[in-house]
């Protein structure tokens, strides 16, 4: 409905549709089933999201929604509000109040390779419900010729039982992240960091552990970067991953898709730098240089029955092209390739010194 003379609106969405909490996918971005009511104010500058929303399963290889499994029992209810031009000229402000309840403990999941995904095969491997409360404050935007992009996030709750220990536990950790570049004609110069603290004690009933509901980081290179791209395995053949594909957190879960949140998991620090060169319309090249390091690495040492693990995790090095050769977004090719230069707690754990990666992806628009 029309709300002003300014073309202000209030609407109602409901089934399956895309929702994000922030700009940078950080805590949830994703396709549930809901509703959502959205709208603006003030001839736009306020905006809102008001939304209760139920995950859907996924298709275990693709990734896609699969609707011909039942509704899990997940939910996540949301309210955002935006407000643009604050507190400068160019930027905009968000605050988040995310709630997210999943209570899957009826019986366990296996998906379609075969492996365990609910409980995760760590720990004491028993079905966990938890209720979480995150509060977040996010901003995006430029002041002058800075652009900007902020996210902090603090969540609190409780989860039956925790990851390695078989009680209730009281759920604390925080999460933050900032992006600053600036642009010299063709070329744009970034600085990244990243922090999501880590569990120290993987025994007590006190998880502070920072993980998301389903993250899709848009920050440090993104997917062309090694860390984001790769589900690095952990423990059980792979059945544990230590960080998610496109995933930034170590969370330790089984799957991204189908598993649950895990907030004992050791927690990152990353300081990064980053180039993107327009070198014609129609290509783009992104270079990123990420150095990586756990929070705290006592719940390693718990999963892998191994001491005096290292906090450095190396060096992500990553250089991608994109190529749109209609100068639109109708045919865009994009090659990347990332290497980890391992940092002695990754040598710790896989006894290897650089691990690679290569990618190709061709995106046709119609």
């Amino acid at each position: 409905r029309n709300a002003s003379d300014r073309y202000d609106f209030d609407s109602l969405r409901i089934g399956i549709q895309p929702i994000t909490a922030d700009f940078r996918g950080f805590l949830f971005q994703d396709s549930p089933v809901g509703i959502r009511l959205f709208g603006t104010r003030d001839n736009n500058r306020w905006q809102y999201n008001i939304g209760v929303f139920r995950r859907l399963e996924k298709d275990t290889n693709s990734g896609l929604n699969d609707i011909s499994a039942d509704l899990r029992d997940d939910d996540v209810f949301l309210v955002n509000l935006y407000r643009q031009d604050f507190p400068v000229l160019g930027f905009t402000s968000q605050l988040a109040l995310v709630h997210n309840r999943n209570s899957e403990t009826a019986e366990s999941l296996i998906e379609a390779n075969g492996f365990l995904s609910r409980p995760a095969a760590i720990g004491v491997q028993q079905n966990r419900e938890y209720d979480v409360t995150y509060v977040g404050y996010n901003g995006d935007g430029h002041i002058g010729r800075w652009n900007l992009t902020a996210s902090a996030y603090y969540v609190f709750g409780t989860e039956t039982p925790s990851t390695f220990a078989d009680l209730e536990s009281d759920i604390s950790a925080a999460f933050g992240a900032l992006e600053v570049s600036r642009d010299f004609d063709w070329v744009r110069v970034r600085a990244s960091f990243v922090y999501g603290s880590g569990d120290d004690d993987p025994y007590d009933n006190k998880s502070t552990g920072f993980d998301a509901i389903f993250e899709n980081p848009l920050i440090a290179g993104a997917d062309t970067s090694f860390w984001i791209r790769q589900a690095v395995p952990l423990v059980g053949g792979g059945r544990v991953t230590l960080s998610s594909q496109n995933g930034l957190l170590n969370s330790m879960r089984s799957s991204k898709s189908h598993g649950q949140s895990n907030f004992t998991n050791p927690g990152l620090l990353l300081v990064g730098a980053g180039i993107d060169m327009e070198v014609t319309p129609k290509i783009r090249a992104s270079l990123n240089v990420n150095q990586l390091w756990f929070d705290d690495t006592a719940v390693l040492e718990a999963a892998r029955n191994q001491g005096n693990i290292d906090r450095s995790i190396g060096q992500d090095l990553s250089l991608a092209i994109t190529y749109r050769p209609l100068t639109s977004q109708n045919i865009i090719l994009r090659l990347a390739g990332s290497a980890l230069v391992a940092g002695d707690g990754y040598k710790q754990l896989y006894g290897s010194d650089t691990a690679y990666s290569v990618l190709a992806n061709l995106i046709l628009a119609y």
